[in-house]
């Protein structure tokens, strides 16, 4: 059975990537690995970059067979600030699959948290008064009106991400 690690602990992530690739199917392992970027990514290719090097040290640090890393940050457009998540799958044969999610624009009163230098996940805490949101529903549970939590919003990236790599990887 092919071993596959999970560069977070987040219950949210971690349970994304077990519907897509079931336990039945693989070994997860789930294990904490740095990002390499900001704590608060503040761009698309910030927020990507941390999610290929998540997978990459996942998969060195577990000496996995598949690495997964998945990393939630913000973007702006038009001077507002967006939601932005993305996935990494890389494999021990050097093939790096990126996809990207959902976006949704944060109110301006979280918005302005972030701009001063706070993590969306504290921001968030204030805004709603409750804690662990990013390992819960995330902001785009919240902002969603829970139509979409965080868990299955990293699933459709996962999802994104499996496909691309039985079509272009298992092939080769």
């Amino acid at each position: 059975m092919q071993a596959i690690a999970i560069g977070t602990t987040n219950q949210a992530k971690v349970a994304a990537v077990r519907e897509v690739f079931g336990p039945d199917r693989y070994t997860l392992i789930p294990t904490n690995v740095p990002s390499g970027v900001s704590a608060q990514p503040l761009s698309d290719e910030e927020t990507r970059q941390g999610a290929i090097n998540r997978a990459k040290h996942a998969l060195e640090k577990e000496q996995a067979d598949i690495g997964i890393g998945l990393e939630g940050g913000v973007m702006e457009i038009d001077g507002e600030l967006w939601l932005c998540n993305w996935g990494a799958l890389v494999d021990r044969d050097g093939a790096v699959i990126a996809a990207s999610g959902a976006r949704i624009l944060l109110p301006a009163e979280v918005a302005e948290g972030i701009r001063s230098g706070r993590e969306l996940g504290d921001v968030m805490a204030e805004y709603t008064g409750k804690c662990n949101i990013r390992h819960q529903e995330g902001a785009i549970g919240v902002f969603t009106n829970g139509h979409v939590d965080r868990a299955s919003m990293f699933r459709h990236i996962v999802q994104l991400l499996a496909g691309q790599y039985e079509f272009f990887c298992q092939n080769r």
